[in-house]
């Protein structure tokens, strides 16, 4: 009996260091914006095995964001366009801070082998757009805002409806102009640098902005350390470095 004991104490002993470890494992559910999706498919493998913490993530366009973080559905963060946060219904359900992960501009590009056009400027853009026979872009999201207001401020927006060949997704959008069955791709430069299609350009500077991606913790999140240490590892120099080689800006 007496040989015994130790082996029962170096059991219990074990035990107790090992169930913390497990306690501390929480599974995450991120909101992000589908046009992120490039670095944060990327980076949840690396998050998940360094972290021990589980991650499903629900890419959507800032409209069906908007919606999603003011129903009832829990949450535990969002990596999400700047504009989600505009909605005030929405921001209240996130806690501070808010952090800027990645940032991004806006571009043209044509199918891998075709002439690039000019953009160089906004005639040269007005121009290349008036030509086309046909956009795919995705206007039920942030970024579509976005280039349909671009489309006004070149005085083409009516113009350009009837080109427009709308998609559901960001990957979507290359897709679309691989294929051939819309001439020109204009939307996030990320989302462009795609197989089967070549970026023939950003936007000219008077009418380049940049989208910005921002990061908080859901006010419900039962699981907010866990979050907060997703957003820090966002900011770290190893994922800084995959959001650059995905084409985007960090912070």
């Amino acid at each position: 009996m007496k040989a015994s004991f130790p082996t029962a104490t170096a059991l219990i002993l074990g035990l107790a260091l090992v169930l913390p470890s497990v306690a501390k494992a929480a599974e995450l559910k991120v909101l992000a914006g589908g046009s992120i999706a490039g670095p944060l498919n990327e980076l949840k493998a690396q998050f998940e095995r360094d972290s021990g913490h589980k991650l499903t993530i629900h890419f959507d366009s800032t409209p069906n964001l908007i919606k999603a973080v003011t129903s009832d559905a829990p949450f535990d963060l969002g990596v999400v366009p700047v504009d989600v946060f505009k909605d005030a219904a929405a921001k209240a359900k996130f806690a501070e801070p808010t952090i800027n992960i990645a940032r991004v501009g806006y571009g043209v590009a044509v199918r891998a082998g075709a002439a690039k056009p000019d953009i160089s400027s906004p005639d040269a853009l007005k121009q290349t757009l008036v030509k086309a026979q046909s956009i795919a872009t995705l206007p039920a999201s942030a970024a579509g805002a976005y280039v349909l207001s671009v489309f006004e401020r070149l005085g083409i927006g009516e113009a350009m409806k009837a080109k427009i060949k709308a998609q559901a997704t960001p990957a979507e959008i290359p897709q679309a102009v691989a294929k051939g069955e819309a001439e020109l791709g204009v939307f996030l430069t990320n989302v462009l640098i795609a197989p089967g299609v070549e970026l023939a350009g950003s936007f000219p500077a008077e009418l380049q902005q940049e989208l910005l991606f921002t990061a908080a913790v859901a006010q419900t999140s039962k699981e907010a350390d866990a979050a907060k240490a997703l957003i820090t590892f966002l900011r770290s120099p190893a994922a800084t470095a995959v959001i650059k080689a995905k084409g985007m800006n960090p912070g």
